[in-house]
């Protein structure tokens, strides 16, 4: 098993995580025992800054409005972002063609790592849907585009790298319904396909949990309920997310909402609601004991360098690795 940490190129991460420095990576890495990262390009890639030797795995960017886009709905379109300005915006284009090249060359980027896999994410909702939950499509609606488009795209996936989907608490792969996870890995054109097992995702699709111990039963249980699709993990995306209270209240204070957030207030709910927590609790070895993954991520949203490593410490004294 490599035990990774995720980490992008962005500005803010180069700043405040790695100091600006290209020795910080190879000291965080060697002092908590990493293997590598989990990286994701969101601009153009600094060798010197990031070793390829460290990138295990590369994390493909997400749009996650997109399934309307897709099948061409202008009406939910100019609904969710108002104009064709906004929409061009979002997209980087109005038509979709040019967003699949979008697609494409992500994927190009992502094969000069020469990662041994992919993450990408299985979900769409729309930014008024967010505090009702009240949702227009359903999850086989965005297996079924999901599939689409991965078929459309899959020509630039390099040889032999593993295709990982990962769960979320949108409409999509949520793990709930294990014949629509199976239905990636039937219906998809590329035989190197699996699954990112991300444990806040799934705890974040049950409102009732209230501990550490709480979710690490709920996702064991869940992964057991994959069954057969259950051996295609490869990942696990470690981190808890206890936030069931705060959705409820915002279900209720915001019960008859339909219009669309702006993108800083969207942000900051699905911050509230995807926390990236470490676990601090022994019981989340039971979640690994069960998957046994070949990559475990530690997967936190880092303010500071010092922040980082605290968290990677915590949960690996939970898992009884210090």
């Amino acid at each position: 098993m490599l035990t990774l940490t995720n980490l992008s190129n962005a500005d803010c991460d180069v700043e405040k995580l790695l100091q600006n420095s290209p020795d910080t990576l190879a000291e965080i890495l060697h002092t908590h025992m990493l293997d590598g990262i989990e990286f994701m390009l969101c601009a153009p890639w600094d060798r010197t800054m990031f070793p390829a030797d460290y990138i295990k795995g590369v994390h493909l960017l997400f749009w996650p409005t997109w399934v309307d886009f897709w099948r061409g709905d202008r009406a939910a379109l100019m609904e969710e972002f108002g104009s064709e300005e906004k929409i061009r915006t979002y997209y980087g284009s109005l038509h979709v063609s040019d967003w699949i090249a979008a697609w494409k060359e992500n994927l190009r980027r992502a094969a000069e790592c020469q990662p041994q896999y992919l993450v990408l994410h299985v979900a769409h909702n729309r930014t008024s849907e967010m505090y009702t939950r009240a949702f227009a499509a359903t999850d086989e609606d965005v297996i079924r585009a999901t599939i689409e488009l991965v078929n459309e795209i899959a020509c630039e996936i390099p040889e032999g790298c593993r295709l990982l989907f990962e769960n979320l608490w949108w409409p999509g792969l949520t793990f709930c319904q294990p014949h629509l996870a199976a239905m990636l890995l039937e219906e998809v054109n590329y035989r190197a396909v699996g699954f990112m097992l991300d444990t806040g995702h799934l705890m974040n699709t049950n409102l009732d949990l209230r501990s550490e111990a709480d979710g690490s039963a709920y996702v064991t249980k869940i992964y057991r309920n994959l069954g057969a699709v259950g051996k295609y993990v490869y990942g696990l995306h470690l981190h808890q997310s206890l936030s069931g209270s705060y959705v409820r209240e915002m279900m209720r204070r915001h019960a008859d909402a339909c219009d669309p957030l702006d993108w800083q207030t969207a942000m900051a709910y699905v911050m509230r609601v995807d926390r990236h927590e470490p676990f601090r609790t022994e019981a989340v070895r039971r979640i690994l004991d069960a998957v046994q993954p070949d990559y475990l991520v530690h997967e936190f949203l880092q303010r500071t360098r010092g922040d980082w490593e605290q968290k990677i410490r915590t949960q690996c004294f939970a898992l009884g690795r210090l």
